[in-house]
């Protein structure tokens, strides 16, 4: 059963068409944590009706808005539940609700604002070498343009304190809500720390993960929203 301190954080999940993998993954993390919300965005195959079975609160959207809007919906249903922290965490088996209580601890240890996880700080299971490359490259393009010291730009995996969490705004609909997440965090000023974390590869999660076109889109949409500014 989920102890007091865990039973005072909620678990964002994004799901868009994770009918195969969006039980297994509600599942694992209500071993750990009582309040999982998943926000369905815009899927046509059951992801709400699976997750909602496994025990999650389900949000959805009518149609896909894309990730980024998926985890705005989340946090900000999650901080009128009145939840001391929001985790955020990726829908497709690559994390361990494990991770995520063990940022809690760091949290609470260093009083920090943010907690994020780092898989170059912990470890990685059957990670493509392309994916290394292009990770680094853009853990290079944030800390030139943020100024954050982290080791790792792009991993779901986040503990957010309210107060954080209620500051952060994402407008980045697409993959680039990431660097806009730490963007945001530079911004504001919140404190943050890093926090190893294990990242599981498997033959599902890399068909979900990004191409190098991808990335290519991610670097576009935030060069055009710097243009906005």
């Amino acid at each position: 059963m989920p102890t007091e301190q865990q039973s005072g954080a909620a678990v964002v999940i994004a799901a868009y068409n994770e009918a195969k993998m969006i039980g297994e993954v509600v599942a694992d993390v209500r071993r750990v944590f009582d309040q999982v919300i998943v926000v369905d965005d815009g899927s046509r195959d059951g992801t709400a009706r699976i997750a909602r079975d496994a025990g999650a609160t389900v949000l959805v959207h009518p149609i896909n808005l894309g990730q980024g809007a998926a985890l705005q919906t989340g946090i900000a249903y999650a901080l009128r539940l009145g939840a001391e922290q929001v985790v955020t965490f990726d829908a497709d088996g690559q994390h361990r609700p494990e991770d995520a209580l063990n940022m809690i601890a760091v949290m609470a240890r260093e009083e920090a604002q943010v907690v994020l996880g780092s898989r170059f700080l912990g470890a990685t299971e059957n990670m493509p070498v392309s994916r290394r490359l292009l990770l680094r490259a853009a853990t290079v393009f944030t800390r030139l343009t943020t100024g954050l010291k982290v080791t790792d730009a792009h991993n779901g995996l986040r503990l957010l304190r309210a107060d954080a969490a209620a500051s952060i705004r994402i407008r980045q609909n697409r993959m680039a809500h990431a660097s806009e997440i730490l963007e945001e965090i530079a911004r504001h000023g919140l404190s943050y720390v890093e926090a190893p974390v294990v990242v599981r590869y498997t033959e599902y999660s890399r068909a979900k993960g990004q191409s190098g076109f991808g990335a290519f889109n991610i670097l576009l949409d935030l060069l055009l929203a710097r243009m906005r500014k």
